[in-house]
């Protein structure tokens, strides 16, 4: 597949009429909608706008490459734009970006496209090729300069199985001197254009270099043993792990993949002047992971993989277990509510297994974020016994015939379980490393398990009766809440869900809430409550400024009132993240508004007794909720407030 047969002619617009960054985003989205690229708009917006918060996608030159892999794809296709006055993107090198191409992935299926897309991302190098471009008078113009581009590095044939990246420079007689392996988090674009950056800047310096790129459609140009004993030495340029073993006791460099880009003269010269430090491979995923990241962000990390992985649980399971309630008749025995009639025992049923395994899952997958692999059975074992509560006297009295008190350490005590499993897995690495080579095998298949499932035991049986106690405590004082005291909580909670929209205050709002799910029961229904108040207040950022927009028509751009509805749906579907560009580009202004009409969401939600037992959904799960009228009318006091603080808050745009 050619980059022509994935860039059409309606999908280009020279001399474009924009002047923002968002006003561009919306017609490059715009197009692939109208040549049918995309079935939902909004959804593959969400997604390009996702990637663009994890890192800047104009990577300097006047070039700037959106997009995204995402579920609104039904036909893999660019869609481009010139603007020759520019546009500012926050490119790394501080210029205006002129030339962009907005990638648009299917998510599953054939991966045929991906060599084209790394094709256009190889030749967009080429300066003089960008300046065609840039001069091209008609979109046929333009599509017949990408043709001949293509056809002069690539040749005329269309071959499916043609490498994505140009071929590696000729090899001297004693191989290559430099290797380097590229990678992006998407695998699109940035890989391809760091790869062909340190290939033609190592011919230009007449220095052999080889880079395998690691993209989309897996590896391509790989390193061989031969080569990688041969060099002098290797740069890893990634945004994303690489299979680091090879590289044992070799110089090498570990960058971002945008300095690949921007800097391959440097890097190249760092090698083959002898600066590049000697790679010790550790065999610790981990921790090489985390050479560089601070203590506090390594604990945030592993609790983020842990809770991401928990929350199909509590998701899945929390919705099912609403529509028993919601199905079922109270009438028939209330003692047995949720499992009265057949199709709610059947939900409820389902919903309760899947609950059952929300705190292993939390603590098997903190332990394997920790500790790799040999982690995940010690933790996920940990958090199952922190779920029942098992202890050394709780065993010792089953076996002496009597009562076995077993308190569960709950949510607190599968964290603990979960962090302590995944440390205890790499003591038992460290101190297994002087073991002879031919018993390596019994490391990872006997070591490991064994020594990793008797430790965590052994921890949980004696400190689980502590985190009994707390999670009792945690019970008891969320019962008890009541009146200013659960209104102020409501507040807090809400308020939190729009300090960062996705950030760390925001993930912890959103643990702490799914934490007192876990912990809430038809008695003492405030674990509900709490749960309602946060998703109030994450669907209240996009909503707001969907509504300022409206009502304050000259403190936004027209581009701004465009897509207001958009952000309003996405706010309704509890997706907070749609705020985030209006959030940054006038963080002083919407992020306090926000955070004020959140936390008047929240602070209702929970002064009307509301209660969610599905910790998502926004309003597809409103016939779940209780007091759903009063639920709805806390969102909208929330939104109102926070849309007229915005209004007052900003100034006038100049026209």
């Amino acid at each position: 597949m050619r980059i022509v047969d994935l860039l059409k002619k309606d999908a280009v617009i020279l001399n474009a009429d924009v002047s923002t960054k968002e006003e561009m985003l919306d017609a490059l989205v715009g197009l692939h909608a109208k040549v049918g690229n995309v079935k939902d708009a909004a959804a593959f917006k969400e997604g390009i706008l996702k990637r663009e918060s994890e890192g800047p996608t104009a990577i300097g030159e006047g070039i700037c490459i959106p997009h995204s892999k995402n579920a609104a794809v039904v036909n893999p296709g660019i869609a481009s734009l010139t603007v020759p006055s520019g546009v500012d993107c926050d490119a790394l090198d501080g210029e205006p970006s002129n030339l962009f191409f907005m990638i648009a992935a299917p998510d599953t299926g054939s991966d045929v496209h991906l060599e084209a897309l790394a094709r256009l991302s190889t030749v967009l190098m080429d300066g003089d090729f960008r300046q065609k471009l840039l001069n091209a008078k008609t979109p046929e113009e333009y599509l017949q300069i990408i043709d001949e581009k293509e056809t002069e590095k690539y040749g005329p044939e269309e071959v499916k199985e043609a490498p994505a990246a140009a071929p590696a420079a000729a090899p001297a007689a004693a191989g290559y001197r430099v290797l380097a392996v590229t990678a992006c988090p998407t695998g699109i674009a940035h890989t391809y254009m760091a790869a062909e950056a340190l290939e033609e800047k190592g011919k230009e310096l007449g220095i052999a270099l080889k880079a395998e790129t690691n993209g989309s459609g897996g590896a391509k140009n790989i390193l061989t043993k031969e080569e990688i004993a041969a060099c002098e030495g290797i740069i890893i340029a990634a945004d994303k792990n690489v299979e680091m073993a090879r590289f044992d006791g070799k110089p090498v460099i570990k960058t971002k993949v945008q300095d690949g880009i921007h800097k391959p003269q440097e890097l190249i010269e760092k090698i083959v002047n002898g600066e590049a430090p000697v790679y010790h491979h550790t065999g610790d995923v981990a921790s090489e992971e985390e050479e560089n990241e601070s203590f506090g962000h390594q604990i945030y990390k592993h609790l983020m993989n842990g809770v991401s992985h928990m929350l199909p649980f509590v998701i899945g399971g929390g919705i099912l277990i609403a529509l028993a309630f919601l199905f079922d008749d109270y009438a028939i025995n209330p003692a047995n509510f949720g499992k009265n009639t057949p199709l709610a025992a059947i939900l409820k049923t389902a919903g309760e297994y899947a609950f059952n395994f929300m705190l292993p899952i939390l603590a098997g997958y903190i332990a394997m974020s920790i500790a790799d692999r040999p982690g995940l059975m010690p933790g996920f074992v940990g958090g199952w016994i922190a779920a029942q509560g098992t202890s050394y006297a709780s065993i010792i009295a089953a076996v002496k015939g009597g009562e076995a008190a077993a308190v569960s350490g709950g949510f607190i005590g599968a964290l603990f379980a979960g962090f302590i499993a995944g440390y205890l897995v790499l003591f038992l690495k460290k101190i297994t490393e002087g073991m002879p080579a031919s018993m390596d095998g019994l490391r990872p298949m006997l070591i490991y398990p064994v020594g990793g499932l008797a430790l965590i035991a052994a921890v949980m049986f004696a400190i689980n009766p502590v985190f009994a106690w707390l999670n009792t405590l945690l019970a008891n004082a969320l019962g008890s809440l009541g009146g200013a005291n659960a209104i102020l909580l409501g507040a807090v909670v809400g308020g939190m869900m729009s300090i960062d929209m996705g950030g760390p205050f925001n993930k912890a709002s959103y643990v702490f809430g799914t934490a007192a799910l876990a912990t809430a029961t038809e008695a003492s229904p405030q674990g509900f409550m709490i749960m309602a108040a946060v998703m109030a207040g994450g669907m209240v950022p996009p909503i707001a400024i969907a509504i300022s927009s409206y009502l304050f028509k000259t403190k936004f751009t027209d581009n701004d009132r465009k897509t207001a509805p958009v952000n309003a749906i996405m706010g309704l579907c509890f997706i907070s993240e749609a705020a985030i560009p209006y959030a940054a580009g006038d963080p002083g202004h919407v992020i306090p508004s926000c955070v004020v009409g959140s936390a008047v969401a929240g602070a209702l939600s929970m002064a009307f007794g509301c209660t969610l037992r599905a910790p998502h959904g926004g309003i597809f799960v409103i016939p779940t909720i209780g007091n759903p009228a009063m639920y709805l009318l806390a969102l909208l006091i929330g939104s109102l407030v926070g849309a007229a603080l915005l209004g007052v808050l900003r100034k006038p745009v100049e026209k």
